[in-house]
């Protein structure tokens, strides 16, 4: 896997070119404006010069991926990738658009066009291509460059080979940790998070405890790293809520129902830490 592209820049996207590119493949990261290309643009740099100065990655390196990196807004310079990545909003539509002009531009027939979703079924992504074999799901974990899980999800009409090779390169290329999962709405992480976020929304919504009590608890009691309202702000508001409805529309259980404050806080506009605020306030 030498020539690698990326769809999106944002906060997945962005993280996944960067290892990408660290790991010696030649990037291609298209996105839909010049004004969130560049800013993807320095959200990348700005990680290289972070994991630089904490030593964690060689200046050679750091400087080995942005020659490697290249940034597009042209999705005819995704042509000759062997792996393309998409990594673009939660959002069924769009996602379906992006795999449909994949498939109309990559022109090898064994690339593999790979999903960065967390909960829409790979299968709806892999019926907007005429290759729905080579389509599979690439499920990576924010912040890429550090945490190490991907989810690889097959539909039920991935080759064995576009699954084999897709482990092959986050295992040997990619240095990550690989787990598999069915094709069903959350696969195994948002399957056992999400519910569990829900439940701390309600007990704040409900008057149960305070958001600092929620997450002191979960942290102190149980050794969480973060607490849940912290690290919904992390995922992002709007993405939780993605997630959320896709689960419940799959399964159809009430404790995988948005609760109606995560609805208001996303029709604010409060996403948590992206926003500035959240269940938490992240301005300076």
């Amino acid at each position: 896997m030498e020539r690698v592209g990326v769809v999106g820049c944002g906060l997945m996207g962005s993280g996944i070119a960067e290892i990408a590119a660290r790991a010696g493949a030649h990037v291609v990261v298209v996105e839909r404006d010049r004004a969130a290309l560049e800013s993807g643009r320095t959200r990348i740099e700005k990680s290289l010069t972070r994991a630089v100065a904490s030593g964690k990655v060689p200046e050679g390196e750091a400087e080995g991926a942005r020659d490697h990196l290249n940034f597009s807004l042209d999705y005819g310079d995704l042509g000759d990738r062997e792996i393309v990545v998409e990594a673009v909003a939660e959002n069924e539509s769009i996602k379906i658009d992006v795999f449909r002009t994949l498939d109309a531009v990559v022109a090898d027939p064994l690339a593999i066009l790979a999903t960065n979703t967390s909960s829409i079924p790979i299968i709806k992504l892999a019926m907007a291509t005429k290759r729905p074999e080579q389509v599979i799901g690439m499920h990576f974990f924010n912040p890429v460059p550090v945490l190490k899980l991907v989810e690889l999800i097959s539909s039920l009409l991935t080759s064995p080979d576009t699954a084999e090779r897709s482990r092959a390169y986050c295992t040997e290329h990619l240095s990550k940790r690989v787990i598999t999962s069915p094709d069903r709405a959350g696969f195994v992480v948002n399957a056992l998070l999400i519910p569990y976020l829900l439940s701390a929304i309600r007990m704040l919504e409900s008057g149960f405890a305070s958001a600092e009590d929620i997450d002191v608890g979960m942290m102190v009691g149980c050794a969480h790293p973060m607490g849940p309202l912290a690290l919904t702000d992390l995922i992002g508001l709007d993405t939780t809520m993605a997630v959320a409805e896709s689960l419940y529309e799959e399964f159809k259980e009430p404790h995988l129902a948005p609760p109606p404050l995560l609805s208001r806080m996303t029709q604010a506009g409060l996403m948590g830490r992206k926003s500035g605020q959240g269940f938490f306030s992240y301005r300076s």
